[in-house]
């Protein structure tokens, strides 16, 4: 089955979006937290980087990572 493909960072930020909320996928663990998109090359998605992830808290790999809505950049319009 092949992998859900999440929206791209450059179409993120081009919605005024410029975090994302990292969960771990460990539904036990629930762990989260918010990054900021710069360092991202607009091509990327947001389902290509989940599997890089390690979570601090309990050492699982793979992340969840979705648009963080609630705190858009300052000043962006």
């Amino acid at each position: 089955m092949p992998r859900e493909q999440k929206i791209a960072f450059g179409e993120m930020r081009d919605s005024g979006v410029f975090r994302v909320v990292v969960f771990c996928r460990d539904y036990r663990c629930s762990d989260a937290t918010h990054l900021p998109v710069d360092g991202w090359p607009d091509h990327v998605r947001l389902s290509d980087i989940e599997p890089r992830f390690v979570c601090k808290a309990c050492g699982k790999r793979r992340a969840d990572v979705r648009p963080d809505f609630q705190h858009p950049k300052l000043g962006a319009h």
